[in-house]
């Protein structure tokens, strides 16, 4: 079983950039696949991006393609979320997930264990 741990959120502006990380506490952190998603208010919790076991493959949702990208850094058990050019609609709150069953998952069923969320906040 693996714990999840995200940071990097906060309050920021329009055009600002954030960098998210996903920390997992216990072993084998490279057999697992990884994945951010999030959550606006009074929305459904969507994909924002995913990764391979070894970083290798990775997706992302066209809204977000050009502007965040996710990495992942096995020697120190953390995944990223590199975010820039910031959009109000980019508000929410943002989930780490992973999985082992599978060396590159996509949907959110796919993946077995999340984090609590950080909150992003982009103001216009």
């Amino acid at each position: 079983q693996v714990q999840l741990v995200e940071s990097g959120g906060g309050l920021v502006q329009a055009g600002d950039s954030l960098r998210l990380s996903c920390t997992a506490s216990g072993r084998a952190f490279s057999r697992y696949a990884m994945g951010w998603f999030r959550q606006a208010p009074g929305k459904e919790r969507e994909s924002v991006a995913t990764i391979s076991r070894s970083g290798y493959n990775t997706v992302h949702v066209d809204s977000v393609k050009g502007r965040f990208t996710i990495s992942r850094d096995n020697a120190k058990n953390s995944v990223y979320l590199q975010m820039n050019s910031l959009k109000p609609e980019d508000t929410a709150v943002y989930y780490c997930a992973a999985t082992r069953a599978m060396d590159w998952a996509i949907r959110q069923d796919e993946f077995d264990y999340w984090g609590q969320g950080t909150q992003v906040t982009v103001s216009s």
